[in-house]
């Protein structure tokens, strides 16, 4: 059966850099940003933080939503990812990472971003670092979680 593949990823940055992290796929090292998938029993916010965590070593704090994307990947995977912007509880020059699929987290600016578009994950990469550059953001207030027993969670 079909079913969309929901995943997170956090925008950040600090000083003009954007983090990313060297993540170790299939398709060998590709850049992306902080990202994952969704667990089950867990908020979208609760997720992004996690894998944020993971990836970088470093404390998440969601602030907006930059933009949903939808990325069919074949006729059988979609993907679709909820990013968020925010800011670090945390900063680290050199972040450590905690999952060990990542090869390292750095911190990179938005020319060393695009001339790596090759190394890219995935064209999502870009396209939320270009929407969080224009400004784009919706309030976190436009996500709400329920519980397996349709208990609203805050």
């Amino acid at each position: 059966m079909w079913h969309p593949h929901v995943t997170v990823a956090a925008v950040i940055e600090h000083n003009g850099k954007f983090l990313l992290v060297r993540d170790n796929t299939s398709s060998g090292i590709k850049l992306n940003q902080p990202a994952g998938h969704l667990e089950p029993n867990e908020t979208l916010i609760d997720a992004v933080i996690r894998e944020t965590k993971e990836e970088t070593g470093m404390d998440f704090i969601p602030q907006n939503i930059v933009g949903v994307y939808l990325m069919p990947a074949n006729e059988n995977v979609t993907y679709l990812r909820f990013c968020f912007g925010g800011t670090l509880k945390d900063y680290q020059k050199n972040p450590q990472p905690l999952d060990n699929d990542i090869v390292d987290a750095r911190w990179y600016s938005l020319d060393e971003i695009n001339s790596r578009v090759d190394e890219h994950r995935a064209i999502v990469v870009s396209k939320c670092i270009e929407d969080f550059i224009n400004g784009v953001n919706y309030p976190l207030s436009i996500l709400t979680s329920f519980d397996n027993q349709s208990n609203l969670i805050k």
